[in-house]
């Protein structure tokens, strides 16, 4: 018999703690290798924790709800094989890198934070609807700041966090015999919030009142985050896209037999925008206060419906050094991974633009929201055959093409409508001439 520890894996950078949705097993379980255990959620990704052998779980060490630390033991397992000293080994060395984390300023605030009676104090006052970092508790703890105050803040951070910068500037204007900027903002938006709750609210017998679940609560955070940050535009073009149809049609078998992939219209998309990001690379960018920072990587966000009506963007990396085959394999992989919630936290971060197949639900055309920190987002619609304007050599005649239009939402603080507009078209071009005489 030997005992293998559970305990909560590292998750991606930035990622320290997980809430524990669901506990799947029972003490007394018997298990086989890769059975889920737990059901897990972060701020970014739900996910699920399997078993690493067949077994039987002697302990549970947490309880639903509970926000568990990573390299944290959770569960225990005893097999019948004889003792694995690489498990152990393996557990020792995932503590290390939680301690050796690159994020030099979250480790320095979880070793400041050993005081177990002020962890307890903060948690108990914090609203646990709004995540604050290890660092941004320390220093609300050194500078005697409150919870209430906090949540006065408006965050610069993902889905409206709280970051150091923001409490440091709390701390400097509220040292000041003016009343801080951010707090006379929120102070009207809480009022407006007041008065919207206090409005009669008015049921009939034949209404389903539905509690938003966790994730379509951070969905709505962050579309409302987005809107109230950046001015929104929107430009449109119809591609011509008959080439590009034809050529899947005279491919896509072979490709499947081949491949082992579906060849969809979506890599031949995002191999057109990652060109016309070289060609125009001040889309490829994010907003920070008064500056601009031009992004290297090319990493395209793939919005993706999930079967519980959420949404999720799944991220691309370097998606300008794939070709079709490489972009195809790895867009189904992220979609099929999505749909099974076996996404790992950093295969949703890092998006430096994103694009969205309206299509698929058969719209024609639609004005997306931005995904923050981007500054742009492609909606791609359905495609149709329309007739159309042919022109020739030897004239003008009438024909049948397959039409679809792209949509462009860009963010007005640093997207004018010339680079927003050239872009777009761009991307059209690049898909219009689409070469049909390549190989896969």
């Amino acid at each position: 018999m030997s005992v293998i520890d559970i305990i909560l894996p590292a998750m991606g950078e930035g990622v320290i703690e997980a809430t524990i949705t669901q506990i799947l097993v029972q003490v007394g379980s018997q298990v086989n290798e890769d059975d889920s255990l737990f059901e897990i959620a972060t701020d970014k990704v739900d996910s699920e924790i399997p078993s690493p052998e067949d077994g039987v779980v002697t302990e549970i060490l947490v309880a639903e709800g509970d926000v568990a630390k990573v390299g944290q033991l959770i569960a225990r397992i005893e097999t019948n094989g004889e003792e694995d000293t690489n498990v152990e080994r393996e557990s020792i060395q995932i503590e290390k890198v939680t301690i050796e984390e690159p994020i030099l300023e979250n480790v320095k605030a979880e070793l400041v934070i050993e005081d177990v009676a002020i962890e307890k104090s903060l948690k108990s006052k914090s609203d646990s609807s709004k995540f604050l970092s290890p660092l941004v508790r320390s220093i609300m703890s050194k500078e005697n700041i409150s919870f209430e105050e906090v949540s006065s803040i408006q965050g610069t951070g993902a889905l409206g966090r709280v970051t150091k910068d923001d409490l440091l500037l709390f701390i400097k204007q509220k040292g000041t015999s003016e009343k801080p900027i951010i707090l006379k903002q929120e102070q009207s938006k809480q009022e407006h919030i007041k008065k919207q709750e206090e409005a009669p609210k008015v049921y009939s017998g034949q209404d389903e009142l539905i509690e938003m679940d966790r994730m379509r609560k951070l969905i709505a955070e962050h579309m409302v985050h987005s809107v109230h940050t950046a001015p929104h535009v929107t430009s449109f073009v119809e591609a011509d896209l008959t080439k590009v149809v034809n050529w899947r049609n005279a491919n896509k078998v072979r490709f499947e037999k081949n491949e082992g992939e579906k060849l969809t219209f979506m890599p031949i998309f995002i191999e057109a925008m990652t060109k016309a990001i070289k060609d125009f690379p001040m889309i490829n960018v994010s907003v920070d206060g008064n500056y601009i920072t031009k992004k290297k990587a090319i990493n395209v966000g793939m919005a993706a419906a999930l079967p519980s009506g959420n949404l999720i963007v799944p991220v691309i990396k370097n998606a300008d050094e794939m070709n079709l085959v490489g972009l195809a394999k790895r867009i189904n992989d992220l979609a099929n991974r999505s749909r099974k919630n076996k996404l790992q936290p950093d295969e949703i971060q890092g998006s430096t633009i994103t694009i969205t197949n309206m299509g698929t639900f058969g719209n024609i055309t639609g004005t997306p929201i931005i995904n923050q920190p981007n500054v742009a987002i492609l909606a791609v619609g359905a495609i149709q055959k329309k007739p159309a304007v042919i022109e020739t050599p030897d004239g003008d005649f009438i024909g049948i093409r397959h039409k679809m239009i792209l949509s462009l939402a860009y963010d007005h603080r640093v997207v004018d409508g010339a680079l927003g507009g050239m872009f777009l078209k761009r991307v059209s071009d690049y898909i219009e001439n689409f070469d049909v005489s390549r190989t896969i």
